[in-house]
């Protein structure tokens, strides 16, 4: 399965399954929320998400390394302070957070499904491949950074 591994950009793979959840809601009426909720709830949600993506972002372009994810093999620097002392791919949890308030916007409960697949697809087809290149960078370094920080949070 390494044929899938960097090749489509994460906001593509939110984009799809977001387009998925939207498309496939209307069509299981019975999943629908009760009570819709509240459409600045789920903006919160997902501007939470945002805010963290975009301070991952942010720390790896201060560090001047690279932000492409289709490319992890140009990692020069292993960053582990800010939101990176919390979980080893901010960018990911932001784009997982950003789907979530996605479903709750859409308040079905097949919407929900999109977060877990993101998830999914994300440790098999990127984050695997970023964590051998960054060990193969950084080796013992990222091994205790590793050891330290969990994936998602």
């Amino acid at each position: 399965m390494r044929l899938l591994e960097t090749k489509v950009p994460p906001p593509v793979v939110a984009g799809v399954l977001g387009l998925a959840a939207w498309l496939a809601s209307p069509l299981l009426p019975v999943m629908a929320f009760p009570q819709p909720v509240p459409w600045w709830a789920a903006a919160v949600v997902a501007l939470a998400g945002g805010l963290v993506e975009l301070a991952g972002g942010m720390r790896l372009l201060r560090a001047k390394t690279t932000v492409n994810p289709l490319d992890p093999t140009k990692v020069c620097r292993l960053v582990a302070g800010g939101v990176y002392r919390f979980t080893r791919n901010p960018i990911y949890v932001g784009d997982a957070l950003i789907l979530l308030g996605w479903a709750l916007y859409l308040s079905n409960a097949l919407a929900f499904a999109a977060v877990p697949l993101f998830i999914l697809y994300m440790d098999a087809f990127q984050i695997a491949p970023e964590e051998r290149a960054l060990d193969a960078a950084f080796g013992p370094a990222y091994t205790e950074y590793r050891g330290r920080v969990r994936r998602w949070i």
